[in-house]
């Protein structure tokens, strides 16, 4: 039986990052991977919807280029190859990914790993199973699309985000079920190349968790582009017996029967926590999360768990921060816990949509006595010429004490320009130490700025 120091079980963004930080600290490392490096994120996720959203923003830009003085004959597109150039993305990622485990040292075991007591794993594979053991053992299998009994996947005409990937054919009609980041990515790719797109979001709002000018912005700009928006309402029922899909969608009109070639369900994530060893090691889960201590150790010493697998935001970014973190702790540095009201959120659709805080709504229902400004990228001179102009920064100050309490952005390129104000509140910057640090103009991000400006009443281009 081969011995480490630490075995991760997941090769994702949360995986992948803890065995390069375990290697790094002087630990023998080994990952586990039951498909490709990187995991979903590098593979089917974060990674290659980044490459198909440029092909259908590209592709805008050539259908607008008289907007910029130019001239674009017969702009035309090849959708396989768009999907073709995604998949190129990804495989050179998880490429990368290998290099940075044979540079770090760290074993490469490919298999089904399942957790056993006494600190071993298990891996399945298709040269037979074998037993390896670890003072410390870290699970990081992520998350995939989760299912609703109403929405069943058949992974043809009623599919996940890995299925609208890779679609051989584009779909003249498609349905998205749920506006959150994932489906409302989609649904701009989609209707960006051509397909009309329908989005059905139970809640009143699209993109629901951001704050609700943020929404009502995203909705206009959607509804702008064609998209059609139903909110307060859900699928009860698909019907895929026909040539297509027919959703049955209830609103507080009653029902109505939409036809489409696709309908994706982007309604959450399902954790992967089946058959994993969980039950025989006695690890403790709640409600399909497993449950960890602020150090991410599990309730059965050696065993750890970080990701999408743990009760903290389902994003590729806090996974990193908390593999990054957990190895730390377990090398018996001084860290400190994650701060998750200081995690930053991003969608990108055109406009993008950046934010971090508190939103209007929860700093008022916090009961603090508030200020508040926004600006307009309408009224900057970088998002006029670069013909980017929908949007704003909405910023929301504590008024006692000048604390930042949130700040949310809409338009071109905002997820660029968020880890601003991650950092400012970090250091716990108050609303006039961002107002008298000199922003570079023309830019995107003075807007920041400004809206600060806004909220202490000092605004000048408004």
């Amino acid at each position: 039986m081969s011995k480490f120091d630490v075995i991760v079980l997941g090769s994702g963004p949360g995986g992948y990052v803890a065995a390069i930080r375990a290697s790094q600290l002087g630990f023998k490392t080994a990952i586990i991977e039951k498909e490709s490096l990187g995991g979903i994120c590098l593979n089917w996720g974060c990674i290659p919807t980044k490459a198909l959203l440029k092909s259908a923003q590209v592709f805008e830009y050539l259908k607008h280029a008289e907007s910029y003085g130019l001239s674009a004959k017969e702009v035309d597109y090849d959708f396989g190859a768009v999907v073709s150039r995604s998949r190129g993305v990804a495989d050179g990622m998880s490429k990368g990914v290998q290099f940075l485990m044979k540079k770090n040292k760290i074993e490469v075991i490919n298999g089904f790993g399942k957790l056993k007591p006494g600190k071993k794993v298990e891996v399945k594979s298709d040269s037979g199973t074998t037993e390896y053991s670890a003072d410390h053992i870290i699970i990081a299998t992520g998350a995939r699309s989760r299912q609703l009994p109403s929405l069943p996947q058949d992974g043809k005409k009623v599919i996940g985000y890995r299925e609208a990937m890779s679609l051989p054919k584009q779909p003249k009609k498609m349905i998205v079920v749920g506006s959150g980041a994932i489906g409302i990515e989609f649904a701009y790719f989609y209707n960006s190349m051509g397909t009309e797109v329908t989005v059905v979001e139970y809640l009143p709002n699209i993109v629901p968790v951001e704050d609700e000018d943020v929404s009502k912005q995203l909705e206009r700009s959607f509804k702008k582009a064609g998209v059609k928006i139903m909110t307060s309402a859900e699928v009860t029922k698909v019907d895929t017996s026909g040539e297509g899909v027919k959703a049955t969608i209830k609103t507080s009109k009653g029902e109505e029967v939409l036809e489409a070639d696709i309908v994706l369900s982007a309604v959450g994530i399902k954790t992967n926590i089946e058959n994993i060893g969980l039950e025989d090691v006695g690890i403790a889960v709640d409600r399909d999360k497993i449950l960890v201590n602020d150090y991410y150790q599990t309730n059965i010493p050696g065993y750890y768990a970080i990701g999408d697998v743990t009760p903290g935001q389902a994003l590729a970014h806090v996974a990193s921060a908390e593999g990054i973190l957990c190895v730390e702790k377990i090398a018996g540095m001084h860290v400190e816990a994650l701060d998750y009201g200081n995690i930053p959120g991003c969608t990108y659709c055109t406009p993008e949509i950046a934010s971090v805080g508190l939103t209007e709504k929860q700093a008022k229902e916090k009961g603090y006595d508030i200020k508040v400004g926004k600006f307009p990228f309408s009224a900057s001179g970088k998002a006029k010429a670069a013909g980017n102009p929908d949007g704003f920064v909405k910023v929301i100050f504590d008024s006692k004490y000048g604390e930042w309490l949130g700040c949310h952005m809409i338009g071109a390129g905002v997820t660029d320009m968020i880890a601003e104000a991650v950092v400012a509140r970090k250091l716990e910057t108050t609303g006039h130490e961002v107002l008298k640090a000199v922003h570079p103009h023309p830019t995107m991000s003075e807007a920041v700025m400004e809206a600060v400006a806004d909220a202490y009443g000092e605004v000048i281009h408004l």
